[in-house]
């Protein structure tokens, strides 16, 4: 639990969200709408908010995303001082440097990064910036998470190993059975559920509401990064501006996938930016901590 604390803000807080899409399904973005929308109503009913801002960044070159697929919200959005945006023409960027597009913009005093595979559940937002109110030695907190089937997702990790790499994500089951424990280690399962931990070395890029001050303060995420462990890069810089949270009663759900499961283009990416990662922030072979 942190240590530093003052009574929560009475004056109304603002939020900008980014949310990067890669020829994302119509309907996947609706869920995603529709759960953001739910949130910040059980939100604004107990605290205000002066301004929220969602920013659809759209990397697709076919630029599927259309604003009118949300026409079914737009009485939601105007009741709740919302205001869609749709960022297109940029390119492929990449994840990280379409997250920057909209984090370099905001004014706010909190900034979520989501991908369009989240599902927000209803008291999410209440619960996560109500804690960065209280905790203000706070950067980012991360939230609990299940996938489509209800399954636990561990989003916050140590810092890792090669071989915990090359375990989790290559290896048969029967071998990943043998080295559970180490698994285990990495993904952080001994994270209390029932109170929040401010000692996470890495978050999930998935979802992470951070303190935009913070976020600036590094210069947003590694733009070197194109796909893949931009979030582990991002989590600790953050890291050196303020501490990281685990807040298991702020609850998503998340569908995304692994990409040993993605094929060999996402291989290589993957391994390209696991290269920059530990040259950029130093090598572990074996050792897990």
């Amino acid at each position: 639990m942190s240590d530093h604390k003052s009574k929560p803000h009475s004056a109304a807080r603002s939020l900008s969200i980014s949310v990067v899409c890669y020829n994302s399904g119509e309907e996947q973005l609706r869920a995603l709408i529709a759960s953001l929308l739910a949130s910040l109503r059980v939100f604004q009913s107990s605290t205000p908010l002066s301004l929220v801002t969602i920013s659809l960044v759209d990397n697709s070159e076919d630029h599927n995303v259309k604003l009118d697929l949300f026409a079914t919200h737009a009485e939601d959005l105007d009741s709740l001082g919302v205001e869609l945006k749709l960022l297109q023409g940029q390119g492929n960027v990449g994840y990280g440097s379409a997250h920057n597009l909209v984090i370099r913009k905001s004014d706010a005093d909190y900034h979520l990064i989501l991908n369009p595979d989240v599902v927000l559940r209803e008291d999410c937002l209440r619960i996560g910036i109500a804690y960065l109110e209280i905790n203000t030695d706070i950067a980012m907190a991360s939230p609990y998470a299940e996938n489509a089937l209800g399954q636990k997702q561990y989003l916050c990790k140590r810092y890792p190993s090669i071989f915990t790499f090359l375990v989790r994500g290559f290896a048969p089951s029967a071998l990943r059975r043998i080295f559970r424990q180490r698994l285990a280690l990495f993904e952080m399962h001994d994270l209390s559920e029932s109170t929040p931990t401010d000692d996470v070395t890495i978050a999930s890029g998935c979802f992470m509401l951070c303190r935009t001050d913070k976020l600036n303060a590094i210069h947003g995420f590694d733009e070197n990064y194109f796909l893949y462990f931009e979030d582990f890069d991002l989590s600790l810089r953050l890291a050196g501006v303020g501490k990281i949270a685990y807040v298991p009663e702020m609850k998503i759900r998340h569908s995304g996938g692994n990409s040993a499961n993605k094929g060999w283009q996402h291989i290589k990416m993957f391994a390209r930016s696991g290269v920059r990662f530990f040259n950029t922030h130093g090598w572990r072979f074996f050792k897990q901590q």
